[in-house]
């Protein structure tokens, strides 16, 4: 095996690299770095380029290719992550003198996160910047090689106290809420730290009140709990607190989206907050604040979050890095009124143990270095496009016939009918376009619901996200028109409540 060189400059003649950037092995639609790295990995498991051999310097291969010469470091720098090459001070970047073994076999295109697996209006999906992700990966690298004594034993049923602070300094710069770290407690998402708190806090069924329309996967999660979900009606102003006050007032919990409030995207209002706060205290109970999206506000700063203003006193705040980063880290947070941290740590104790500890560091490092924050940045750019192409071509494309809002915050928005349209408009209209998203109605507990549709317009291709607003709303527009056309006598117009 022929060893690299360790004080040889890359030879002229391997200046230029044959490179196949439009074969098999090349994603189609991936970005620059991503089809270079492909190509590359292919010409070095192909033989083209030898172990040990110099790779051109970055300059001559971005003038061969035609891309940016950062294209063409970052492709570097991965695989010099992945073991195909190595990097020698004042040398060069080289073949690695021994290829992966996984790697011998034919490679096979990679799915991307910059291509998501759901279709076009689908909710839940992110993207992540490609410098973003190659930090990433450097920290997890670097965790890896660094790998520790903490990860041969059961840890702190919070999660790890690095973690946890740069949690504390990221919530007290971007919401204002200030807490010390020791509040926090790490959990696989917001379900999971929703089922672990309740646990703590409450008995078999208890009454929890639930915006009505809100989120259906978290009311599911109280109700399969063994607790009783109470709706309250959300009008302009977010959650109807009178009505709850009417309906159970007595409840020890409360669950809401106050900041942008699922599916309906409105904030609440200062006065129904402080009404919220005050009913709180006054019935000894708790509100659970999912501030699920906060990071994504596209017109002027975030509101104080609802925690920030009661001092974590009666709020359990839960936020989540599937939305900021990818859902596959499987990462979410809680912070905690410091009364609870006792009950709360000795209920995560007895269901799980405590967290995984292997992505905690790298999730930190994204925090302390500044890569999280820039990130956030550049995506935020993105999903504000994403946002305005699909509010506009729904617009557009249905005559008028969608009311399409433009929210200020978060991945979705709703596109909503006229009140009187009949209700199974909407969901033949989404069969027949056969896209993603949500009907509205699936969101409604008891409330009459409003017919239209929740629709994702984050971590998706603009083209794609496009094509698929204008196939929905065309057929929208199909199905209004047969639902209007005049009915025989006697038939009956059709009617349907969605359910969960």
């Amino acid at each position: 095996m022929r060893k690299i060189p360790t004080n040889s400059k890359p030879s002229p003649g391997k200046a230029e690299l044959p490179l196949d950037l439009s074969g098999p092995h090349v994603t189609p639609g991936a970005s620059a770095q991503q089809r270079l790295y492909q190509a590359l990995c292919h010409a070095i498991l192909g033989g083209i380029v030898k172990p040990g051999e110099p790779l051109p310097p970055s300059r001559t291969l971005a003038r061969q290719t035609g891309f940016r010469r950062n294209a063409v470091v970052t492709a570097y720098e991965r695989l010099i992550a992945d073991g195909f090459a190595v990097a020698t001070t004042g040398s060069g970047t080289f073949v690695a003198a021994r290829i992966p073994a996984r790697a011998r076999e034919a490679p096979k295109p990679k799915i991307t996160i910059d291509a998501p697996q759901q279709g076009a209006l689908a909710l839940g999906c992110t993207h992540i910047d490609g410098r973003a992700l190659q930090r990433f990966r450097a920290f997890v690298g670097r965790r890896m090689r660094a790998f520790s004594a903490e990860h041969f034993h059961y840890g702190d049923p919070r999660g790890s106290r690095e973690l946890r602070a740069a949690i504390a300094d990221h919530l007290l710069s971007a919401r204002g809420l200030r807490c010390d770290p020791e509040q926090i407690m790490l959990t696989s998402g917001t379900l999971h730290g929703l089922r672990i708190v309740l646990s703590a806090i409450l008995k078999p069924g208890d009454q929890i009140w639930c915006e009505d329309p809100g989120y259906p996967i978290a009311r599911r999660t109280i109700e399969h709990c063994g607790y009783r979900a109470v709706p309250v009606p959300v009008d302009a102003s977010g959650m109807v607190v009178a009505n709850g006050r009417a309906r159970a007032p007595a409840a020890p919990a409360a669950y809401v989206t106050p900041s942008h409030q699922f599916p309906l995207g409105v904030q609440m209002s200062m006065p129904r907050r402080l009404e919220l706060l005050d009913w709180a205290r006054e019935a000894d109970a708790f509100v659970f604040e999912d501030d699920y999206d906060s990071e994504f506000r596209y017109d002027g700063a975030p509101l104080l979050s609802l925690a920030g203003i009661d001092h974590l006193r009666r709020v359990i705040y839960m936020g989540t890095f599937a939305k900021t980063l990818f859902p596959g880290l499987r990462i979410g947070y809680c912070a905690l009124p410091e009364k609870l941290i006792g009950p709360v740590t000795a209920a995560r104790a007895a269901l799980d143990r405590f967290p995984g500890t292997l992505m905690e560091g790298a999730v930190a490092d994204m925090l302390n270095s500044g890569a999280f924050a820039a990130n956030l940045k550049k995506v935020r750019r993105l999903y504000r496009e994403a946002r305005d192409v699909l509010a506009s071509t729904l617009s557009a494309a249905s005559d008028g016939e969608l009311s399409v809002p433009v929210p200020s915050q978060g991945l979705h928005l709703v596109a909503r009918f006229d009140a009187s349209t009949e209700p199974l408009v909407a969901s033949q209209a989404k069969s027949a376009a056969g896209v993603e998203g949500w009907l509205l109605a699936e969101t409604y507990h008891r409330a009459r619901p409003l017919p239209g549709f929740v629709l994702g317009f984050a971590g998706h291709d603009l083209p794609q996200l496009k094509a698929s607003a204008e196939r929905l709303a065309k057929a929208s527009l199909a199905t209004l028109r047969e639902s209007r056309k005049p009915r025989a006598r006697g038939t009956k117009t059709p009617t349907a409540r969605a359910t969960l």
